[in-house]
This record gives structure tokens, C-alpha cells and sequence, in this order.
């Protein structure tokens, strides 16, 4: 018993260093859930036509779970598997930060002929992210004013402030956390994404 005893805890001890020395990241994070391309639920959801148009659809992408999924109203149609910004795990402050946004946005902006397959404009920065920019003094009250005109009128904001900008949902691989900031898709879910809404869609982004 005395031999056992001393095997299993030495087995613990290099279980622990070995977990203790593992890399943070994406690779350490998807052992904890399951991936979306390989859940039996997702795949049982995924594999039903995506039936068009949707009605009232919206979008939620959940950072932790490196998941986006697709509402047809109330209805779970889609649920795709995402890489995020360099920075995955802290919400958006500045120009640069590699951090995905956190919160309330919607598409402003669609585009075939993007560099990254296709993609779909987000929101950012939005009202809060406004508000915070003028408080933390990073943009002007000029700024300020004109990302809060345009999320009132349903446009893009401007991309050119110390907030950052040009978040996008696009194409290229969803395999890493290697985009500047943007929500990253395989190329055949952005295309099926892609076709299945358009500007003005809800698109809350959680932790």
C-alpha cells in the first residue's frame, strides 16, 4: 500500500506541474468546452437547412465558449465556431488593444470583396464606448458626438479614433485567436452567415 500511496502521488504531482506549465489560450480554453463543429447538439442543429428569410434575427457570440450562434426569432438555427483578437479575454479599449468588443452592436456594413473572404461590419464603437472614450479623455466631444449620430442613424461609426474601429465578422479560419480584434469564421459559415442576414441585425457580443 505504502508504494501505491507514494505512485499516486506522484502521479498527482506531475499531473499538477503539467497542467500548472500548460500554454494560456485558445488551445487551453476549447479543452473546457465543447466545439461547436463537434457537439451532437450543434451538429444535429447545423445540419437542418437554414431556411430564408429569418425572422427578426439576431446574433449572439459568447467570447469564453468561442462560439457565435444565429436566431431565427426565438429559434437556435446555426451555431458556428469563432476565433477572436489576439487579446481574447478583455473587452475592447483602444485602437491596437487586439481585444475582441463586448456588448451591443448591430451590422453596419456588408462586403463581398474583403480581404478576409467576406465580411460583416459591427457597430464599434457604440454609445458606451463613446461615452467612456470622453470620459477617459481618448476622443473629443467632437468624436463623441459623431459615433452617437451614427449609431442613432444606423450607420457605422467612426473608425478612425483612438477607440479603434473596422470590427468585423469575417471569413478566413477560425481555427486560433488571430485576428486584430475581429470575430473570425471558417469561409463556408461566413458565406452561409453572410447570405442569411443583412444591415441592421443585432449582434450582442458576451465574455
Amino acid at each position: 500500500m505504502k508504494v501505491v500511496s507514494v505512485g499516486l502521488a506522484g502521479t498527482l504531482l506531475v499531473a499538477a506541474a503539467f497542467f500548472a506549465l500548460r500554454p494560456q489560450g485558445r488551445a487551453v480554453v476549447r479543452g473546457l468546452f465543447a466545439e461547436p463543429d463537434k457537439d451532437p447538439d450543434h451538429l444535429s442543429i447545423n445540419s437542418k437547412p437554414l431556411i430564408l428569410p429569418l425572422v427578426e434575427p439576431k446574433i449572439e457570440v459568447v467570447k469564453s465558449r468561442r462560439e457565435l450562434t444565429l436566431y431565427s426569432g426565438k429559434t437556435v438555427v446555426r451555431v458556428y465556431r469563432v476565433g477572436l483578437g489576439s487579446n481574447p479575454s478583455g473587452d475592447k479599449r483602444v485602437e491596437g488593444d487586439g481585444c475582441t468588443p463586448e456588448g451591443e452592436f448591430f451590422i453596419c456594413s456588408k462586403n463581398p470583396k474583403s480581404n478576409y473572404y467576406l465580411s460583416l461590419g459591427l457597430s464599434y464603437p457604440g454609445q458606451a464606448d463613446a461615452e467612456r472614450g470622453l470620459r477617459d479623455a481618448l476622443i473629443s466631444r467632437v468624436q463623441h458626438d459623431q459615433i452617437i449620430s451614427a449609431i442613432r442613424a444606423q450607420e457605422c461609426p467612426p473608425w478612425n479614433t483612438r477607440l479603434g474601429g473596422e470590427v468585423f465578422i469575417h471569413g478566413n479560419g477560425s481555427a486560433s485567436d488571430w485576428t486584430l480584434g475581429c470575430v473570425a469564421l471558417d469561409d463556408k459559415d461566413v458565406k452561409e452567415l453572410y447570405d442569411a442576414i443583412g444591415k441592421g441585425v443585432r449582434v450582442t457580443i458576451k465574455p
